[in-house]
């Protein structure tokens, strides 16, 4: 094969060309260069959820889950108390990470095929008035709903409560408009939307909160307020930063803002997502979720009912055909999940859909159907 494989995954992504090549240079971590790289790229940032007026956005290294760990502890008091609206697996993960850094958090159910209810949430703050923050995962990745981001904003903003969006998967393609939603804190990575490579993620913070975010967390390394306070004076990160994978993300967008932005790279992903789910339906195969609530980030499909069927096994052979897939993350049915996202289009779509046909035929399945 003359090509890497396509990662039809939530990250990380397939990239372009010119993202790989953006990590052949070496960078001084404290070099005056690499600073002004840092710099811009916070900047890019905070246009693409334009949020230069009210918000500062932090980076950090590691994956998108040490954020998501860092936004907490830096926002949450020690005698915070979180509700965390749950219907998938990073729902439960917020909530226990939450748990695990001594913040009480109340999980509110919520059906894993059904997107967050604001009125719900808004019903849970009513009745207990010790919830301090709201954490809202935007994109819910385990099945690929999307939550209701801009409703359960306002109802935190009503009743006066902090809101913490993991936006992982969701930030520039989804829209996000810190002017007219109102969040204290907003997470992404560098290897989602965005087409980076994995390594760094980044907070949205906003300004009417951070002074008071001094001290809340416990961590030396994911003090977010720390963090920002030493850019703030120095320009540099504190500890030693992912250079290269900067240096890929600041190229990544680059190309973002070429291809026009977050309506723009929305249109091709739901298009990648239209191309995958007609393919499929072809064959057989029946998503997990409802259209209206399908975000077109990644589609969980039911796995065919058929006794030949077996995850690891269709999994390897779309592999030997160049296309990674992702297993399922449901506890109740068998699933295996196809992401939309990353620097392709409906070509590497068709392509794929073609490559499960071949893959069905090999295994003798005659068609993807459920045991519905």
């Amino acid at each position: 094969m003359d090509r890497d494989a396509i990662l039809l995954t939530p990250g990380p992504l397939t990239t372009t060309l010119r993202t790989k090549l953006a990590m052949l240079k070496d960078w001084g971590s404290w070099d005056a260069d690499f600073n002004a790289v840092t710099a811009g790229l916070r900047e890019r940032l905070l246009d693409i959820v334009h949020g230069q007026e009210t918000h500062v956005v932090v980076p950090l290294q590691g994956s998108g889950t040490f954020s998501v760990e860092a936004a907490v502890a830096t926002l949450v008091p020690h005698n915070g108390h979180v509700l965390v609206p749950d219907n998938g697996a990073y729902c439960k993960r917020a909530a226990k990470l939450a748990q695990m850094m001594g913040r009480q958090a109340t999980v509110l159910p919520v059906p894993e095929d059904a997107p967050i209810s604001a009125a719900a949430v808004e019903a849970q703050l009513k009745a207990d008035p010790s919830i301090t923050h709201v954490i809202l995962i935007h994109c819910e990745t385990g099945t690929g709903v999307e939550n209701p981001l801009a409703e359960v904003a306002a109802v935190c903003e009503r009743h006066g409560r902090g809101l913490v969006v993991d936006a992982m998967s969701s930030f520039a393609a989804l829209p996000i408009d810190a002017r007219r939603v109102r969040f204290d804190a907003l997470i992404a990575a560098s290897g989602k939307c965005l087409e980076g490579v994995p390594g760094m993620g980044f907070v949205f913070i906003r300004r009417a909160v951070l002074d008071g975010c001094a001290g809340n967390s416990q961590s030396l390394a994911m003090d977010l307020h720390d963090q920002h306070v030493y850019m703030g004076k120095t320009g540099q990160w504190r500890f030693t930063p992912p250079t290269h994978v900067v240096a890929a993300l600041a190229e990544a967008v680059a190309q973002f803002v070429e291809e026009g932005g977050q309506p723009a790279r929305l249109a091709r992903y739901t298009d990648n997502c239209r191309t995958l789910v007609d393919g499929m339906a072809k064959l057989g195969f029946k998503p997990f979720l409802a259209p209206e609530v399908q975000a077109p980030i990644i589609v969980t499909f039911h796995a065919p009912a058929h006794p030949a069927y077996d995850f690891k096994r269709f999994y390897a052979a779309a592999k030997a055909r160049g296309f990674i897939l992702y297993p399922g993350k449901l506890t109740q049915v068998e699933t295996f999940r196809v992401g939309c996202i990353g620097a392709i289009g409906r070509n590497e779509m068709q392509q794929a859909v073609n490559a499960v046909a071949d893959v069905l035929r090999e295994m003798g399945i005659p068609n993807g159907a459920p045991a519905l």
